[in-house]
């Protein structure tokens, strides 16, 4: 079974930084795209950043030009590097992971989340 383990959240002043990792085990053939995810007033959850495994990117509007997501591949791990954060960038942050299982099957996995709060 797969599972995504989310780290790297925490206490950060507005204005500072953070960066959260997201780390895949277990058995798949390939994990295809990546992202990450927060609550939103009136969804269950809104689209943060995007990653495809060949590199393109999507951003949510509020973030563009402050976040920043990656993967290395090799290690089956994305990361949100986030900087000038913003009180209302406070959120639990979820990865979320589009697997190519063992039997060729798409699985849409998600971590537990981690917690981001930023102070004013």
């Amino acid at each position: 079974q797969v599972q995504l383990a989310e780290s790297g959240g925490g206490l950060v002043q507005a204005g500072g930084s953070l960066r959260l990792s997201c780390a895949a085990s277990g058995r798949f053939f390939k994990i295809n795209a990546m992202g990450w995810y927060r609550p939103a007033p009136e969804k269950q959850r809104e689209l943060v950043a995007t990653l495809t495994y060949s590199g393109s990117t999507n951003y949510a509007d509020s973030v563009k030009g402050r976040f920043t997501i990656s993967r290395d591949n090799a290690k089956n791990t994305m990361y949100l590097q986030m900087i000038s954060l913003k009180p209302e960038d406070t959120a639990v942050y979820y990865c979320n992971a589009d697997v190519l299982t063992t039997n060729l099957r798409h699985d849409a996995i998600w971590g537990q989340g981690t917690q981001v709060t930023v102070s004013s």
